[in-house]
């Protein structure tokens, strides 16, 4: 049986402090991830703009295989918060075993299919030339870490389901730790072992996730974390691996879904040339940050919202939406404003070219003062996930990028002049790169609207599971309480706190 201790339960108590206690691990880890991905351009901007440029371009196709492992265990939180919140714990335990078979099989598919089609992808990016070359050498290996990290999600997001961010977070840190240490061996050379500029960031990330992976899986199998993953059911459960698919396809047709939207802003910030493009890396890294934020209270919203719909309590699942939503457009207000007063030197922290900064300068200024906004989206969006109501989470992104970004892009940055039948003459503003940067704001305000008023139509509310509780569960469940009624005061609750209806 597993240990709940690692829990946070946010189907009682006040919605701020489990909040906030659900999501500073995950906050942390995901800052921590960032850390990761800066060390990688830091060191890769010690051998070359060519080279930061390669990792730039790389970062949106890496981002496709990341945000397909995202979209399909997105399920896996649904489905798991909720089951916990109804009480099946067993059930959320099978729904660990069949959410590894999927991971597994997906990722391994993936990774043989980039590996075999590298080259026309870089080809279809806008790599050429020592850019090219680059690219080429470190991809090659991040396509063989696809499996480790679909395994470190599947993990992560079972814990998360269950209330558990912590444990995560700590293998988070220990897998970034190694990352930042190695780095520069591999990229630059130290001792014996050669200096291997882009391949060598790729290699330290797949050693760094290897044993991440290795770590999360131990803790599934042992089980004393929350949750666990028995061997039994590692058999297929074709009911189970068809909600999962059904409630998570759409989650990952999401993430494909910005990932080429990624590219292709990619491909058209390519056009104008490395300083554009290393900017716009540099750039897109340093936003990062913000989207670490969002992206951890976002999932702590899902696993809060999913275990409130278990319980039946889907007032409480819309209070910790709209909490999560507004303290994390505070921060990042606070955090984009900080940015945008010293642009130059937050891109000189990681490239020292004039013309790169100057670039970033302009990237930044632009797009901090939006940050609330992206902030906002994901945290809605997290919500809409933690009910299984991904279609919506998929649209929301759908229109941010396809509907908006993309559009407003070509528009304002290039200059063109097209006959549009019904309407007539359509030309392109011609503003150049920022342009882009303008269509990145664009899609975050308008599409952050859209999120809030469809929220409010309240059609995410019926959850996913039914709950049909484990009879033996309900037995146990009412020992212990008969038991805990023997020897707690009955004005606490069974964390000694106080009236867990108290909200604020």
């Amino acid at each position: 049986m597993a240990n709940t201790d690692a829990r946070v339960d946010m189907t009682e108590g006040a919605v701020t402090p489990r909040l906030f206690s659900l999501a500073w691990p995950l906050v942390l880890g995901n800052l921590l991830q960032t850390l990761y991905n800066l060390a990688d351009v830091f060191w890769v901007g010690r051998v070359s703009p060519e080279a930061v440029a390669a990792v730039s371009l790389m970062f949106p196709l890496s981002w496709l295989f990341v945000s397909t492992a995202m979209g399909l265990t997105a399920a896996t939180i649904a489905l798991v918060s909720q089951h916990v919140g109804a009480g099946e714990d067993r059930r959320a335990d099978e729904v660990v075993g069949q959410t590894t078979i999927l991971a597994i099989a997906v990722s391994v598919a993936l990774s043989a299919a980039g590996f075999l089609a590298r080259r026309p992808l870089l080809h279809w990016i806008g790599a050429e030339g020592v850019v090219f070359t680059e690219a080429l050498a470190y991809i090659e290996v991040i396509f063989l870490t696809l499996p480790l990290t679909f395994l470190f999600f599947a993990f992560r997001a079972s814990l998360q389901g269950a209330g558990d961010t912590k444990t995560a977070m700590w293998l988070v840190a220990a897998s970034a730790g190694v990352n930042i240490v190695i780095d520069p061996v591999f990229i630059l050379g130290f001792g014996p072992i050669p200096a291997m500029g882009t391949r060598g960031a790729a290699v330290a990330t797949f050693i760094a996730r290897a044993l991440a992976a290795v770590a999360g899986v131990y803790v599934l199998v042992k089980g004393d974390w929350g949750i666990q993953l028995h061997l039994g059911d590692l058999r297929p459960n074709l009911a189970v691996l068809r909600r999962l698919v059904d409630v998570g396809y759409p989650g990952t047709l999401d993430g494909w879904a910005r990932s080429f939207a990624a590219v292709a802003m990619a491909a058209l910030v390519a056009r104008f040339g490395p300083a554009a493009t290393a900017a716009y890396g540099v750039g897109v890294r340093l936003m990062s940050v913000s989207w670490t934020v969002a992206g951890a209270v976002g999932q702590a919203t899902a696993s809060g919202v999913g275990q409130n719909l278990g319980a039946d309590t889907p007032d409480r699942a819309s209070r910790v939406a709209w909490t999560g939503t507004g303290g994390t457009m505070a921060v990042l207000a606070l955090a984009g404003a900080g940015v945008w007063f010293v642009p130059a030197m937050a891109i000189r922290v990681f490239v020292n070219d004039s013309a790169v900064v100057e670039e970033g300068v302009s990237f930044l200024r632009i797009t901090a003062p939006a940050w609330a906004a992206f902030g906002g989206l994901m945290v809605l969006q997290g919500a809409f996930r933690g009910a299984g109501d991904t279609r919506t989470a998929m649209g929301l992104s759908l229109l941010s990028r396809w509907g908006l970004r993309i559009p407003a892009a070509v528009v304002l940055a290039y200059s063109f002049t097209v006959v549009v039948p019904g309407v007539g003459p359509v030309s392109g503003l011609g503003l150049g790169p920022e342009g882009l940067w303008w269509a990145w704001t664009f899609g975050a305000v308008g599409s952050l609207i859209v999120g809030a008023l469809w929220f409010l139509r309240g059609t995410w509310t019926e959850g996913v599971v039914g709950h049909e509780r484990d009879p033996r569960a309900d037995r146990d469940a009412a020992t212990d309480t008969d038991r805990d009624a023997e020897s707690t005061p009955a004005a606490l609750n069974d964390d000694g706190e106080g009236d867990p209806t108290t909200d604020d």
